[in-house]
């Protein structure tokens, strides 16, 4: 069973970079054909996906962050990484990282394994 777990700083400062790491155990990243995606929930709005990341190491993009948000894995930690620069209060979000065992899809319901979450708050 995959189990991912997310981690990194729940506080940060507008115009400063978000950087979130998951860890993945019950199995690897490079595992034919997974997707390991990242998706946030805005308080009082819906799942968003932000992009995801393949078993190959290829990466997709939500077109609306795709300038500010890049997803990177390392294969020795089982883990992969966001980025998102220049971060908004707008930013303000609980971060989840998902996967499948499929291609990658922008319909966040459609990841089967969750990490719990990770509140980040945007503020001064």
């Amino acid at each position: 069973q995959v189990r991912l777990q997310e981690s990194g700083p729940g506080l940060v400062k507008p115009s400063q970079t978000l950087s979130l790491t998951c860890t993945v155990s019950g199995g690897s990243i490079t595992t034919s054909y997974y997707s390991w995606t990242w998706i946030r929930r805005p308080p009082g709005k819906g799942l968003e996906w932000m992009g995801a990341i393949t078993f190959d190491g290829t990466t997709y993009y939500n077109e609306s962050l795709k300038t500010r948000a890049s997803i990177s894995r390392d294969i020795s930690k089982d883990q992969f990484s966001l980025q998102l620069n220049s971060v908004l209060p707008e930013d303000t979000a609980i971060y989840f990282c998902g996967a499948r065992f499929a291609i990658a899809t922008m319909y966040a319901d459609e990841y089967e394994h969750w990490g719990q979450g990770t509140q980040v708050t945007v503020s001064s």
